[in-house]
């Protein structure tokens, strides 16, 4: 008869090499968007998708994982909640999870291929974002911010019935829709995520209101115009899910002539993590038929971990870069001793080690120490930093209000008018004024709508992390610039234990508290002066 262990085992052993040709197929296919590279992502996806699917192993390991004792054999039961989880939401017809990854291949391929039209030009988005960034011609930004939508028309369709397919699947599980799943599957209660939601709205509505109050002062002037006459395309970001240049420190120029990948590199170093090893495995240039935006992979859960971005040397990508080689360090800590089902972790705890690195990029230390900016030059700017810091909170937790409040209402009904729903939610909790008479898809020019869905309480979530992390190595070690005892903590307490705790457990121990929202209410409280 086979024991627990033994099952956990063999599902492993049959897993492991399939899900490592799955990212290796994905990788290939977002560098180089083309139908050869499509084709074997999907292949290898649906491999994936059928042994998960597999009823026999999926009766056993429940079965199983309901006789196991939590208490006695907790690194056991821990290895099958995390195996049954994602047997779950694979029991469906193999036909219906096969044309759900082939159309999920088509949107992020044509993703990546898209670039948007101005007049006889094809701008990608970091041309885009210069124009957004630099232009004091407010028609030449309209068109630019309308390019960058155009993809939302092209896939939009594509993205209702994905949309519609999971929905269908959840359903046949028992499920009221795929945002309920995808919350249960990932240890997440949908009525305290929502609850936090609204603490979140609660403490940061007038403070936002105000701080923006004055963003919107300086662009009225800026271009000339009444209050009443700025749109979306006068803001830097096309989804303004980040402050304007003007409402912080504004250090681009700082950047100009210097290597982000050095940058980078030095900042771990600085506290005894080691990127080398994942350099020589990455994709950082910007090129046609390559995914425009960054992310971080963890191939094989043995060490061969990526990252993909589009540098351009601005205060932006270094964030990025910050942010993606924090998901790289976590992936590449975990303890290579654990078995391969726990050697990962939770989403919302490697964002909170992502942004709490990127938010480095506005601490004077690291200007003055990594990037070699004179400290006279930063501290002549410090007020500014701090308030970049306190508008980037403001922006971005607004923004994830509204993504998060938008995909629930998407899954709700996905046959309603989301076109409007869309501006309903950004007039609401961005403050921002919909075109007039524009009724387009622009929901779905957000990728990760289509390609990650139900993710972005995670981000939220994560800042959470993030500021409660790094008031905990504050504390302990005086910063996080170049004190290796916060490499050595990280590594001990956060990464080495890979999924083997609880995401909600593992924050707990780590910072010796439970997750609250107490240190993003104390960062947004303050006067904000844009």
């Amino acid at each position: 008869m086979t024991t627990p262990r033994e099952l956990a085992d063999r599902i492993e052993a049959r897993l492991a090499p399939l899900a490592t040709e799955a990212g290796r197929a994905w990788w290939d296919a977002s560098v180089d968007a083309s139908p050869h590279h499509d084709e074997r992502r999907v292949a290898a996806e649906i491999a994936y998708a059928d042994a998960l699917a597999d009823p026999d192993t999926f009766a056993t390991l429940r079965n199983v994982l309901a006789a196991v004792d939590p208490t006695g054999e907790p690194e056991l039961h821990r290895r099958l909640v995390l195996l049954h989880n994602e047997f779950v939401g694979n029991q469906v017809d193999p036909a219906l999870m096969e044309r759900l990854i082939q159309l999920g291949a088509e949107v992020d391929s044509a993703f990546s291929a898209f670039r948007g039209t101005v007049g006889d030009r094809n701008l990608n988005d970091n041309e885009i974002n210069a124009i957004l960034r630099d232009s004091d011609d407010s028609g030449e930004r309209r068109q630019a911010w309308e390019a960058s939508k155009q993809v939302g028309a092209e896939v939009a369709d594509r993205v209702l019935e994905l949309v519609r397919l999971r929905n269908e699947i959840a359903v046949g599980l028992g499920y009221r829709d795929h945002f309920a799943m995808s919350l249960a599957l990932t240890e997440l209660d949908e009525d305290v995520v929502f609850s936090v939601l609204d603490d979140v709205d609660r403490v940061s509505a007038e403070p936002f209101a105000r701080w923006k109050s004055g963003v919107d002062t300086r662009l009225a002037e800026r271009f000339g115009c009444g209050l009443g006459d700025l749109r979306p395309w006068h803001y830097d970001n096309v989804f303004f899910q980040s402050p304007p240049a003007g409402s912080g420190a504004n250090p681009d120029g700082w950047y100009r002539g210097r290597d982000l990948v050095d940058l980078t590199a030095r900042t771990y170093a600085g506290i005894g993590l080691d990127i080398a090893p994942i350099l020589a495995r990455n994709d950082l240039e910007p090129r046609d038929g390559k995914n425009q935006h960054a992310f971080c992979v963890d191939v094989d859960r043995s060490g061969d971990v990526r990252v993909l971005c589009n540098n351009v040397p601005t205060e932006e990508w270094a964030e990025v870069m910050l942010h993606e080689f924090g998901h790289a360090v976590y992936s590449a800590g975990t303890d290579p001793q654990l078995p391969w089902s726990l050697r990962t972790m939770h989403s919302l705890v490697t964002e909170g080690v992502a942004m709490m690195f990127e938010q480095l990029s506005k601490e004077p230390t690291w200007l003055t120490g990594i990037v070699g900016i004179d400290a006279p030059v930063v501290d002549a700017v410090r007020p500014q930093l701090v308030e970049g810091f306190r508008g980037g909170l403001l922006t971005f937790c607004r923004w994830v209000l509204v993504m998060t409040n938008f995909e629930r209402g998407l899954y709700a009904d996905p046959d309603a008018d989301h076109n409007t729903r869309w501006w309903d939610l950004v007039e609401r909790y961005q403050l921002l004024r919909r075109p007039e008479g524009r009724s387009a898809p622009d929901w779905a020019a957000k990728i990760h709508i289509a390609s990650a869905p139900v993710y972005y309480q995670n981000y939220l979530l994560g800042q959470l992390v993030a500021l409660q992390l790094a008031d905990t190595l504050t504390t302990r070690f005086g910063g996080l610039i170049d004190h290796p005892g916060v490499g050595r903590f990280l590594a001990d307490e956060v990464f080495g234990p890979g999924a083997s705790i609880r995401w909600d457990h593992l924050v707990e121990r780590a910072t010796g508290h439970p997750l609250t929202a107490e240190h993003l209410a104390a960062a947004v409280a303050g006067e904000v002066d844009a």
